[in-house]
């Protein structure tokens, strides 16, 4: 079986993210990145569905030059082969653009019986891409799988709802995004680590893609940032002394606020 894990590489969530003043895109120069964590549940299931059986799992990125390293933890993590997208008519392109990209790639890589994706990236976590994605290959769509069994030529997944689970079966080839209660992503053992760095890993531009450079970047974005600033500091909050009467100080301060 040949599985493409749709991955992205993404400012570190604990890092002090922002924009750039230039362009109010996201800024990913200055700050520490990493793989997404909801696209490693994506990368463990590949790899559960593979050793399971046969086949293999090529990893899939669009971004800059240091989107690398979000192939390099998913190989090292037991992928076969990685492929990376990169060009600079990419940059501030917008979910439409990306699914756009991540096509075009997996069509030049072929011959796919699934694809895996997260249920949102951390950055972004708008979550539409999946299925944007599974619309231009022209491929069913299982979203929020909380349990994936394929077997034969069907895939089967769980979705958890807030009222209700549902069953839903799909023929291969499809597309199937996973959610964070899939499974418990492994860490790359020294083993891995040291595979990794003979895996092949393919670098494409638009042009490889046949993408013309007008279809993506922040000029052909449906939505763009008008203005961003700075979160205010967090200031000391109000002491209500209890002096007898502190329960109904308390009462007149969230009143106040409309808390209550």
């Amino acid at each position: 079986m040949n599985i493409v894990v749709c991955v992205k590489y993404v400012p570190d969530a604990q890092a002090e993210r922002t924009f750039n003043a230039s362009d109010n895109t996201t800024d990913r120069e200055n700050v520490d990145g990493l793989l997404s964590e909801l696209d490693e549940y994506a990368v463990e299931e590949a790899l559960k569905i593979v050793e399971a059986g046969e086949g293999e799992v090529t990893v899939l990125t669009v971004g800059p030059e240091a989107a690398a390293d979000a192939i390099k933890k998913a190989l090292q993590m037991g992928a076969d082969k990685g492929v990376h997208v990169s060009d600079d008519a990419i940059h501030g392109s917008d979910a439409v653009a990306t699914s756009l990209v991540l096509a075009e790639a997996i069509k030049k890589i072929g011959d796919v019986d699934l694809v895996v994706t997260g249920m949102a990236s951390t950055d972004g976590t708008m979550g539409v891409v999946p299925a944007m994605l599974a619309e231009r290959l022209g491929l069913p769509a299982v979203t929020f799988a909380s349990e994936l069994t394929v077997e034969g030529s069907t895939a089967t997944i769980r979705r958890d709802g807030d009222a209700s689970t549902q069953t839903i079966t799909a023929t291969l080839p499809a597309l199937v995004s996973v959610t964070d209660q899939i499974n418990e992503p492994r860490y790359p053992s020294f083993k891995g680590i040291m595979a990794a760095k003979k895996k092949p890993v393919e670098q494409w531009s638009l042009a490889d893609l046949g993408v013309d450079a007008s279809q993506v970047g922040l000029d052909a974005a449906w939505t763009k940032v008008e203005s961003f600033a700075a979160r205010p500091p967090r200031t000391q909050g109000e002491i209500v002394a209890d002096e007898g009467d502190g329960g109904a100080k308390l009462a007149a301060f969230l009143t106040e606020r409309k808390f209550v």
